[in-house]
């Protein structure tokens, strides 16, 4: 796999085998976003990962940990990692957590896509979305 520069607004490259890996339905992942005192709050999270805007998208509400965590930091960063069996693949970068309806919409209908039926939409529904500049992984 390989990545550019997304500070500069190139989009990150990964591997076929790779995006197949992200785009597969069974698979959870986990997201990493850090508290106010500084550790790290880990979520297990149904997510997806868009290749031409290179963003990470998960569903949630702006009452749960990991969405008051980024929102209580400006410039906060996340990471997205999912693992199956000896294959992993972490996804990091800059994240917003948005209630635009346009944004919600494009975040529905990827998590409808890639897990077969809609998200769960509660009452302050939003979508975290993380501008992946930054790929680990062993596939």
């Amino acid at each position: 796999m390989s990545m550019s520069d997304a500070a500069r607004g190139t989009v990150v490259a990964l591997t076929a085998a790779t995006e197949a890996f992200l785009t597969e339905n069974q698979h959870l992942g986990t997201l990493t976003t850090i508290r106010e005192n500084g550790t790290p709050h880990v979520a297990p999270v149904r997510f997806t990962w868009d290749q031409q805007a290179g963003l990470v998208r998960v569903m949630t509400t702006v009452t749960r940990q990991k969405a008051r965590n980024l929102l209580g930091a400006g410039g906060a960063r996340a990471a997205v990692c999912q693992v199956a069996g000896g294959d992993w693949i972490t996804l990091e970068g800059a994240a917003v957590v948005s209630t635009d309806p346009e944004r919600l919409r494009e975040g529905i209908r990827r998590y409808t896509r890639r897990y077969w039926a809609p998200p769960p939409q509660p009452p302050g529904l939003a979508v975290i979305e993380i501008t992946v500049d930054r790929v680990l992984g062993l596939r």
